[in-house]
């Protein structure tokens, strides 16, 4: 199950991990996002070399503006602590996937 970051737990979670992360930014209002959801619990399961973590913008708004997150959803892709790449909006599973394996290669 993806790790909830909060301004608590992000340097352990994100800033400090080892594997390559992917954090969803969501909000629970977002239709988008729910859409979302289960590709992305799909693809946590189906790429175990990678970290999967979830960043609700309504409980972690600071948390996004750092990020420079816009709208949503938004997948960061972070390697060492840094940002490697950015996408927003609704995409099909083998879409996300490629990009994943494309960015934090």
């Amino acid at each position: 199950m993806a790790v909830d970051i909060n301004k608590d737990n992000i340097a352990k979670e994100i800033q400090q991990e080892s594997k390559p992360v992917v954090v969803d930014v969501y909000a629970s209002w977002c239709g988008p996002c729910q859409q979302m959801g289960p590709i992305f619990e799909e693809l946590e399961r189906e790429m175990p070399k990678y970290k999967f973590a979830k960043l609700n913008v309504d409980e972690a708004r600071d948390i996004s503006i750092k990020y420079g997150v816009i709208s949503v959803p938004t997948f960061l892709f972070i390697k060492n602590g840094e940002v490697k790449g950015k996408e927003t909006g609704y995409m099909p599973k083998d879409v996300l996937k490629e990009k994943i394996e494309a960015i934090l290669k």
